[in-house]
């Protein structure tokens, strides 16, 4: 959601600003606020740019991987969170304090969130939802205004005289919340009392949500606060009206959340981490990509995200020097890009420093951070198929089976006719075996202890020593290779997909007859393009990963 502040901003921008980068981000809003696709047409009316500036910015966005082109749509890319991950690293929150608010929803048995400050808007970093019919289906980055949530009495307890100016210019242009689309709009008269609430959290230091968000749903909310005093965050229990009534979840869930807050703060009072050491800066990718795409690469766009991104390096902000240094480019182009990011509200300066907002989450975080693994995985089995001419598939473990989560088929007259949902026993398949030899080792050795190991062809392998011996060699080689073990004549080799930790969470394939070619050359021809494809998709994973939940079906 692009509030109206931000886009007012644009038409006023100082004389350094760069224009091709506001107009790059512009476009960045543009599909982040229809959900990360939208028909390259519809981009140009949307932000009232030229078609060919807009063609320009996909381009370029498209070089850098932040999107793709399916036709006559533009699709936000995972590689886009990024721009997210750099401001929520720089925040601290997610990686310091979310480990602490999973642990109080455990406790609680109720969804927990932590929210911050976004002008007179209140935005969602970290979420740790229930699994219930009726739960917290916010997303991180979502942007709520700050009278319809607890924690907006909170920080509006903070607010100047000039920040209540803007919040009352806000409600008169939009009185029915129509620029919150995740809202039910015009629900109830949270306004009405929004500073009588604010007041009384000043001074009790906590406050509720009687169901101002939408029917049914109650919260309550604590600041937290870093070393200084200042309000870095909120933290919110949030439950429904079956189970609690607003007063009932405050005397059930103060205690154990004010503990969590004092842990939070304390916390906070730690020296933050170092950022990893600075390897191959930018710079000299983006000269390539000049060369490579000529005049349709938008180099000042390009070089304003390399410095968005890094601004995320900073826990407590960086200095021009800094930034400039991790990212290879000239001093004053790194200066006019900060003034251009500041100018948007995407960055702060404050002295010397200069650090990310979290109005950087509306760059696409949002719709992206919903993605599921095998909507990740689509594009990469798409260009692995192209690639191969050979269909193309990802499984997950499912008990001693592998199930189909994604499939891309390829064209012929004699192809593996196999559906998403498809189950098969992870024995006789390749990605199984990969799948088995990615468990650790006492899990695998359980697992293989306790299989059904039944045979599916006159080759497939039930003895249970062989079977211990092929996964430890899938493991060592990262691959598997199994020829007519499923079925007469089909030929399948599979590589793992790992997470952010290492752990193997998936398997990608590609399948063919084995009667096309000897199964060396079909390893020689096959293999390569796999491991490009499944190394592609984790580096997707990893950033797709890094705070978002991605769901792996």
């Amino acid at each position: 959601m692009t509030s109206p502040t931000a886009v007012s901003r644009a038409g006023s921008a100082p004389r350094e600003a760069l224009g091709p980068l506001i107009r790059g981000l512009t476009v960045l809003r543009a599909l982040a606020a229809a959900g990360g696709r939208r028909p390259v047409s519809d981009l140009a009316r949307a932000t009232r740019l030229a078609r060919a500036t807009v063609d320009r910015v996909l381009s370029t966005l498209e070089h850098i991987g932040h999107l793709r082109l399916e036709g006559r749509d533009a699709v936000l890319a995972p590689r886009l969170m990024e721009l997210g991950n750099a401001y929520l690293a720089s925040s601290r929150l997610p990686d310091e304090l979310g480990p602490l608010a999973d642990a109080l929803a455990d406790e609680l048995d109720e969804s927990v969130s932590i929210a911050v400050p976004d002008l007179d808007g209140v935005r969602f970093v970290h979420q740790a939802p229930r699994r219930r019919a009726m739960s917290l289906t916010f997303r991180i980055g979502d942007l709520l205004p700050a009278e319809r949530v607890a924690g907006g009495a909170l920080f509006a307890a903070d607010w100047t005289e000039e920040d209540w100016e803007r919040w009352r210019l806000r409600r008169e242009a939009d009185p029915l919340d129509a620029g919150f689309p995740v809202l039910p709009q015009g629900y109830g008269a949270a306004h009405a009392s929004f500073a009588e609430r604010t007041a009384a959290a000043r001074e009790q230091g906590w406050t509720l949500d009687d169901q101002m968000i939408e029917p049914g749903l109650v919260a309550v909310a604590v600041p937290v606060r870093d070393p200084s005093g200042r309000q870095v965050c909120g933290v919110s229990v949030v439950s429904h009206t079956s189970r609690h009534s607003a007063a009932s979840l405050a005397d059930a869930v103060l205690p154990p959340l004010r503990r969590t807050v004092a842990a939070m703060e304390e916390a906070l009072k730690a020296p933050p981490p170092a950022a990893p050491p600075v390897g191959e800066t930018p710079a000299s990718r983006l000269r390539e990509s000049k060369r490579e795409i000529g005049p349709e690469f938008v180099q000042s766009l390009a070089r304003g995200l390399t410095v968005l991104t890094a601004l995320g390096r900073g826990r407590d902000g960086l200095t021009l020097t800094a930034v400039a240094e991790a990212t290879g480019l000239p001093r004053a182009t790194v200066r006019r890009s900060l003034i251009t990011l500041e100018h948007l509200g995407y960055a702060a300066g404050s002295g010397r420093l200069f650090r990310l907002t979290p109005r950087v989450l509306e760059l696409g975080f949002t719709p992206l951070s919903c993605l599921t693994l095998p909507q990740i995985a689509h594009p990469h089995l798409e260009a692995l198929v192209e690639r191969v001419h050979e269909s193309a598939s990802m499984c997950v473990l499912s008990g001693d089976e592998i199930q189909y989560v994604a499939r891309v088929p390829t064209v012929r007259i004699m192809s593996v006719n196999i559906t998403v949902g498809t189950r098969f026993p992870a024995h006789a398949t390749s990605m199984g075996r990969v799948l088995l030899a990615g468990l650790p080792e006492p899990e695998r050795s359980e697992r293989l202890a306790r299989m059904e190991l039944a045979p599916l062809t006159r080759r497939t392998v039930t003895s249970r020593e062989r079977l211990a011996g092929i996964l430890a060699e899938v493991d060592r080689q990262g691959y598997a290779q199994v020829d007519d073990e499923l079925e007469e004549g089909l030929r399948s080799i599979a590589a793992p997909v790992r997470d952010g930790s290492g752990r193997v969470v998936a398997a990608v394939n590609v399948s063919t007859h084995s009667g096309r070619a000897p199964a060396d050359r079909s390893r020689a021809e096959l293999l390569p393009p796999l491991l490009d494809a499944a190394a592609a998709l984790e580096a997707d994973l990893r950033i797709a990963g890094r705070y978002a939940r991605i769901a792996m079906a």
